[in-house]
């Protein structure tokens, strides 16, 4: 029996820059800033990208210290990441399009010891979806579907 989960979402291209994509009952703007093309109406996808990571940290932070049987005061992050835009805006460049390289710093407060806090995170960081979605190669299969018509030229 398959035991795996399906996200999916769906999205919309509302400009050059604005998407709007609807997951499950939400819907999520993307933009880009003003220097990007954008009118700054959401975070880019790069972002959302830290803020994925952010958001799943937190989840299973939290329950990576109830089964530990400590509980978690106050757990903050600050996540950055360095990426080189040329590639993305169509220049040359050896660089990546995609983040060099992400540093993730946290502060937390639980009544534990040190030891206690780095079996934590050691746990923590092993079963994190997208900490390891952006650790690993995912394949990612890209499709398309056309609406172009077909033009005999002759």
């Amino acid at each position: 029996m398959n035991k795996d989960f399906i996200f999916k979402v769906t999205a919309k291209s509302e400009s050059i820059s604005k998407t709007v994509i609807k997951a499950r009952n939400f819907n999520i703007v993307v933009d880009e800033p003003p220097m990007l093309g954008g009118k700054d109406e959401g975070p880019n996808p790069v972002e959302f990208v830290l803020a994925a990571l952010a958001g799943c940290l937190n989840v299973v932070g939290h329950l990576v210290a109830r089964e530990m049987g400590f509980q978690i005061k106050n757990l903050e992050f600050e996540i950055s990441g360095a990426l080189n835009p040329e590639k993305f805006m169509g220049k040359e460049t050896s660089d990546r399009a995609g983040y060099k390289s992400i540093e993730v710093k946290m502060n937390i407060d639980a009544d534990v010891d040190e030891l206690t806090l780095a079996r934590w995170l050691e746990i923590m960081k092993q079963r994190c979806p997208v900490s390891d979605n952006l650790t690993n190669a995912t394949p990612v299969n890209i499709t398309l579907n056309s609406k172009a018509e077909s033009k005999v030229v002759g």
